[in-house]
């Protein structure tokens, strides 16, 4: 079982890099999601999971179960998908200013500062 969560940390984290190396913003923005849902999975397997065990510990018990990495990890998908959702407002934008998804693409705006009209 460590090594089938193992390896799936592993995709995740490459598959993730490797989109965040891409060109365009979308495939940016799903790559910052795959490393989240990896660090995810490794805050979640970093806390020594235990079946059968409460979280608390009640007199005469001897083993429980560590209930913070299950917090940090609930935490974090909250967290994670708010600034998905921030991070995809902001693609769209720019999307819709510059004309194009590319990551530096340099587009000129469509108004004038100055307000004055353009030849």
């Amino acid at each position: 079982m460590e090594i089938l969560l193992s390896l799936a940390i592993g995709v995740l984290t490459a598959c993730g890099v490797y989109l965040l190396l891409r060109a365009q913003t979308f495939p940016v923005v799903l790559g910052l999601t795959l490393l989240s849902y990896a660090v995810n999975l490794f805050l979640f397997a970093s806390g020594r999971l235990v079946e059968g065990r409460p979280p608390i510990i009640a007199a005469g018990q001897t083993g429980y179960a560590d209930p913070l990495p299950q917090a940090l990890v609930l935490t974090a998908i909250v967290i994670g998908f708010a600034m998905t959702a921030f991070v995809i407002m902001l693609a769209l934008k720019a999307r819709a200013e510059l004309g194009s998804d590319e990551v530096d693409a340099q587009g000129e705006p469509h108004g004038d500062p100055t307000g004055e009209e353009r030849p």
